[in-house]
């Protein structure tokens, strides 16, 4: 991704600004009415409501400058944490620094423009649907497995988040309550034995960069093999269950460990799909591997799917579709 934004968009053209706020960076989009992407910026994040408000706003107005000739209507904003979307407001986010936050009206009063603010693994659920016109659905789970666990899901082309907005949150599901503590007060969830943070639980001190702990695990490491061992089979739990509670048809699995794992991951994940299927008729049937699809490395999904998100509250209905000629692929060959 560039870090400076690329004009492109004809004049008078009504776009979207998505806005991914991450730990460190926030990434920005200009999204025109074909989901194709007109503009992105990059900034880093900071930490606290005053920064982090200072590099949203900053962010839109390069993405205006960026497309001179068209109009930006709205924005949408993707955040770690927990969002109440109705109100605008990042309850709590704990690695950007913020709590009881109302990003959606500050933003809205320092731009000018209608905002909305979700999730950001929600909003990444909104842009891998629109990466699927390869394998049209209607239904799709995103796996983010990164510093913690969750999902983002899209039922019947819709962002679904249960009755209280802890849809998807499968990362506190206990796996093995033998299993190493998770910060939510339970053993062995799928969050500890998955996740960034996880590992560097499991491993103790100065956990190494994914990529290095399973190159260790590869040579046998006894400490870094049993940890690689745990995580491929989380991963496959993951799937497996989401699969079965929701009956998604595609299951994209992202994120910033899948991202440095790459097919390293997939590969072992869905080769124990597959020996599951071939030990169960009902799982056979099922086929949770043959569902499972890789987020590509190189596309803002969450900013994406955030400028998506800004559609009017009676959607988003998301269809499947292209992004600027991008689509997903499959984990594996199947």
């Amino acid at each position: 991704m560039n870090d400076r934004p690329a004009p492109g968009a004809p004049a008078g053209e009504a776009l979207v600004v998505g806005l991914d706020i991450g730990g460190t960076k926030t990434l920005g989009v200009a999204v025109d009415a074909a989901g194709g992407i007109a503009a992105r910026v990059r900034l880093p994040s900071g930490h606290g409501p005053g920064a982090v408000v200072e590099a949203a706003v900053e962010a839109v107005r390069r993405l205006r400058e960026a497309v001179p000739a068209a109009r930006v209507d709205r924005v949408g904003i993707g955040i770690p944490g927990t969002v109440d979307h109705r109100r605008g407001e990042v309850q709590q986010a704990l690695n950007l620094g913020l709590e009881h936050l109302a990003l959606g009206p500050t933003m809205t009063a320092r731009t000018g423009l209608p905002v909305h603010v979700e999730n950001d693994v929600n909003t990444a659920a909104l842009g891998a649907m629109r990466l699927t016109a390869a394998v049209p659905s209607d239904s799709l789970a995103y796996l983010n497995l990164g510093t913690g666990v969750a999902a983002g899901l899209v039922l019947g082309g819709r962002l679904w988040r249960g009755s209280s907005g802890a849809a998807g949150e499968i990362g506190h599901v206990p796996l093995n309550p033998a299993g190493p503590a998770c910060v939510c007060g339970e053993h062995g969830c799928l969050e500890v034995l998955a996740s960034g943070s996880g590992i560097a639980r499991q491993w103790g001190g100065a956990v190494p960069p994914a990529a290095a702990l399973w190159r260790l695990a590869a040579d046998g490491d006894p400490r870094a093999a049993p940890i690689a061992e745990r995580l491929v089979a989380a991963v496959a739990a993951g799937v497996r269950l989401l699969v079965l509670t929701y009956d998604v048809e595609r299951v994209v699995v992202g994120g910033g460990l899948a991202e440095a794992l790459g097919e390293r991951l997939l590969d072992p994940v869905l080769a124990r799909l597959r020996a599951q299927e071939a030990a169960s008729a009902f799982l056979g049937t099922v086929a949770p591997s043959r569902r499972v699809l890789a987020a590509p490395a190189d596309v803002p999904l969450a900013a994406l799917g955030a400028a998506f998100a800004a559609e009017p509250e009676a959607g988003p209905e998301v269809k499947s579709g292209a992004v600027s000629g991008v689509r997903l692929a499959a984990a594996s060959a199947q």
